[in-house]
């Protein structure tokens, strides 16, 4: 496989997937169940935990070890906790609001509607999927190796696979609270955008090869936020809890097949 290919094919993929979910609001005539929404998001949870271990932790550990020597454990910590943290000031800065449990975050703005507030939410999240592609890649650009190749395909067909679902979770909800489904889909659509965006970011920065290590554990350790915070709450919702549980474990699952497949 071809490092360059891969590298645009993960940047286009991901947002091309957001977009094809986001279309799925043309197909509804009101919001999900909560059994569907369950689904759906206990789905990209599973996904979304094991790209961070498969995909990015386990290749920051590997590369700490051989750039880093003795104190090969900081990077892969400290770039965790620094990506969880950064996750965590962006939702205690940036006005956002959390549909499922009607929970407004962020600095106060009230001059900004509900649908843009659910907007900026979905559209910090997704921040850190764009930085895990764009590392991937950009760690294969660098390696040229075939396992880095591997590794960087895995991890953005896995992101796009989750990125469906997603989609329709922004822009079915909106079209619930009565916005037509052309604007409904744009939102989904647009709620996308950063994941080329910062996954070009990403890209530039993992050519500094010193830094990779922590680049790759900031990417997990911010996704693993995003999941703890949000997607796994919001997929236990009305007493099917278990269909959130099994939705997860298979996301987790096709993941992890990814993995050793590519």
């Amino acid at each position: 496989m071809n490092a360059t290919f891969v590298s645009i094919f993960s940047i286009l993929i991901i947002f091309a997937a957001t977009t094809l979910g986001s279309s799925f609001v043309f197909f509804f005539k009101k919001n999900f169940s909560d059994k569907t929404n369950n689904a759906v998001l206990g789905f990209a949870a599973g996904i979304m935990i094991a790209a961070s271990f498969f995909g990015l932790i386990l290749p920051s550990i590997e590369g700490s070890k051989e750039s880093y020597g003795d104190i090969a454990f900081l990077p892969p910590l400290l770039g965790f906790l620094l990506g969880a943290l950064f996750l965590w000031l962006l939702d205690k800065l940036i006005p956002h609001f959390h549909k499922n449990n009607g929970v407004e975050e962020g600095l106060e703005a009230k001059t900004l509607g509900k649908n843009l507030k659910f907007f900026l939410a979905v559209t910090i999240h997704n921040i850190p999927e764009g930085l895990a592609v764009g590392f991937a890649a950009g760690l294969a650009l660098a390696n040229q190796s075939q396992a880095a190749i591997g590794a960087a395909l895995s991890l953005a067909i896995g992101i796009a696979i989750q990125n469906v679902p997603e989609g329709a979770a922004v822009s079915i909800p909106l079209l619930g609270d009565g916005m037509s489904k052309p604007k409904s889909f744009l939102f989904g659509t647009a709620s996308g955008v950063v994941e080329p965006l910062f996954a070009l970011v990403g890209l530039a920065l993992a050519q500094l090869s010193i830094i990779t290590p922590w680049l790759l554990a900031f990417a997990a350790g911010a996704m693993v936020y995003v999941t703890l915070d949000e997607l796994i709450p919001e997929s236990r919702k009305g007493g099917y809890e278990h269909i959130g549980l099994w939705s997860f474990l298979i996301g987790f699952l096709i993941m992890m097949a990814l993995e050793v497949l590519l």
